[in-house]
């Protein structure tokens, strides 16, 4: 049983999914409007709340999901498997730049791996029954373990964590809490991972470095990832991870907040003292979290503690907003757009990940430099955008709007005809 969705926390999912395209697909990353790019390391951008905010939202849905807290063997493999179908579809954006197909190389060998994309999204998106969902997921988990590990030079490095892998870790720790523990517990499993977290990154001494520190690449966080993903961690750093192993534990604290937040929506009272209630504490949260970043600074890389509060007082916040204008003074007429992406994320983060990699792959001469190639989505830009701008920064926010445009089509045509993409 489900329960009725509450459409302003799919408005909140649609704004916050389309920010995360316009801020993942700008026209050139070289000149983009500083709010639309993350922190360098301490301190919160716009773009910094783009990640925290779906956890939290993550968090709320489940409520609304599983409100009858029905627990048993199939309701286990059920929420194990959508996890690990969100994991695998992460992973698997990380393995469409490496895959190499019968020495194949340009157009055929992008067409190969869109075949296998097609496969693989079909697989872990399509609606199978339990079992098949599970060996579908279990055989592509299965083909990124060997080839990760296998030796084979083309994945010898390729990344095992990300965004879509640290949520599907969040959900299924989550929704296990909700299901078997009270708010109370969920409180104090929420606090303890924060505080614990803080001791563990500021008084633990990272071997071979020295006393614990928060500075860039020699942390307790990077440390780990080095130890355990080694080569699997994020090309740019090439010896840490943002979202790897140990910074993802207290992203499960924002995924409970969210979770809070969700049982609080579905209390049976006046839905402006729900408002007022959730405005307290979100409120609580910022207090909290600024006065906690003195010793503990906001820091998306490394998910500290004072960040988790920080996001998390302003999702409530933000959804307080949504929640008042659509489901207190019943305001929806302007819904529609934010609608259109929130109910369809998943495709949204499957494809927009892959395009950009697909564009890059089509090369041909550059107009201007003939002894030069260019790839597509750099000559879409340069010759059909950027020249009709005199600033490359509102240039290069053209390009990412214009894509979100084309994406909004796509999406009100989902809508339109009811097809919702889910793991």
């Amino acid at each position: 049983m489900t329960k009725e969705r509450l459409i302003s926390l799919d408005v909140f999912r649609g704004f916050t999914i389309l920010l995360m395209t316009i801020v993942n697909n700008p026209g050139n990353w070289d000149t983009v409007y500083p709010p639309l790019l993350h922190s360098d390391w301490n301190g919160c951008t716009p773009t910094d709340l783009v990640f925290p905010f779906f956890i939290f939202i993550m968090g709320v849905a489940v409520s609304f999901a599983m409100p009858t807290k029905t627990f048993d063997s199939t309701t286990f493999n059920k929420i194990m498997v959508r996890s690990l179908r969100m994991f695998c579809l992460g992973v698997f954006f990380n393995f469409f730049g490496k895959i190499q197909l019968f020495g194949l190389e340009g157009i055929p060998l992008l067409i190969g791996r869109l075949a296998i994309t097609i496969g693989v999204g079909y697989a872990l998106m399509g609606n199978f029954s339990l079992k098949n969902k599970t060996y579908l997921m279990l055989s592509i988990l299965g083909a990124y373990v060997f080839l990760a590990f296998s030796g084979i030079e083309a994945y010898h490095d390729v990344r095992l964590p990300g965004v879509l892998q640290r949520i599907g870790i969040v959900y299924f720790v989550i929704t296990l809490l909700y299901l078997k523990t009270t708010q109370k517990t969920q409180l104090i499993v929420a606090s303890t991972i924060l505080l614990g977290y803080w001791g563990i990154m500021t008084l633990v001494p990272v071997p071979g470095i020295g006393l614990a520190n928060l500075e860039k690449g020699t942390n307790l966080a990077s440390w780990m990832d080095g130890v355990l993903l080694k080569d699997h961690v994020w090309a740019v750093t090439k010896t840490w991870d943002p979202e790897g192993i140990l910074s993802t534990i207290p992203a499960i604290a924002s995924g409970i907040i969210g979770l809070l937040t969700g049982q609080l929506l579905n209390r049976p009272l006046p839905k402006i003292e729900i408002a007022k209630k959730m405005g307290i504490a979100g409120i609580s949260l910022i207090l909290v979290a600024l006065l906690w970043s003195i010793a503990f600074p906001l820091n998306k890389s490394l998910w500290t503690s004072s960040f988790v509060l920080y996001t998390s007082g302003l999702a409530i916040l933000s959804l307080i907003l949504f929640y008042y204008v659509i489901d207190i003074a019943n305001y929806k007429k302007w819904t529609k757009l934010f609608l259109i992406w929130g109910v369809n994320p998943m495709i949204v983060f499957f494809f927009t990940e892959i395009i950009p990699q697909g564009l890059e792959m089509i090369q041909f001469q550059n107009p201007e430099i003939p002894s030069e190639q260019i790839n597509l989505q750099n000559y879409l830009y340069s010759f059909w955008i950027a020249p009709f701008f005199n600033n490359p920064m509102t240039a290069s926010l053209a390009g990412a709007l214009i894509y979100v445009t084309i994406w909004s089509f796509i999406l009100g045509l989902f809508y339109k005809h009811k097809l919702i993409f889910k793991v």
